[in-house]
């Protein structure tokens, strides 16, 4: 108790480090992407010249952690390697990126992911980039089955 200012700095410190990884989504592990955009009619429409996810980024030719920008198709690195694809965003205002890591859709306007396989307009991006990258069209799971929650575990087939 003799040290509370120094524990509460600390603290702080720490609820601060906590925000900014829970912006990104990299705290918990888990984010909840959205099934909505209000920035889709910005993406192109043309799938033919897509980059392959080895492109390396367009501005520093570093060759991991890049993003597809899914209005003009440059590929640019992320906010953890030199931050060119924020700053694509900043400069242009196109919103919605695919990572060429992860496969995941980010809308920098919203701040948040965007589920890729049920938003109707984001799942041809998504497709053509995991066939780029594992050589074979992606399992799509269904709307109704993405909407069931937390089924009893009597209803989930035992593997016996």
């Amino acid at each position: 108790m003799a040290n509370r200012a120094g524990s509460s700095s600390s603290r702080l410190e720490t609820l601060h480090e906590e925000d900014d990884y829970d912006s990104y989504g990299a705290e918990s592990g888990w984010v909840e992407a959205k099934t909505h955009c209000d920035h889709l009619p910005s993406l192109s429409s043309d799938l033919t010249h897509m980059p392959i996810p080895s492109t390396p980024c367009n501005r520093c030719q570093h060759p991991s952690e890049n993003w597809l920008c899914l209005s003009c198709k440059v590929v640019l690195c992320s906010r953890f390697v030199n931050k060119h694809m924020l700053e694509h965003y900043q400069q242009t205002t196109h919103s919605i990126a695919l990572s060429f890591s992860d496969l995941s859709v980010w809308c920098f306007a919203c701040d948040s992911y965007l589920d890729a396989q049920l938003i109707q307009q984001l799942r041809p991006f998504h497709e053509t980039a995991y066939i780029l990258k594992f050589g074979q069209a992606p399992p799509f799971r269904s709307v109704e089955s993405s909407r069931v929650e937390d089924k009893p575990a009597m209803d989930v087939p035992s593997s016996s």
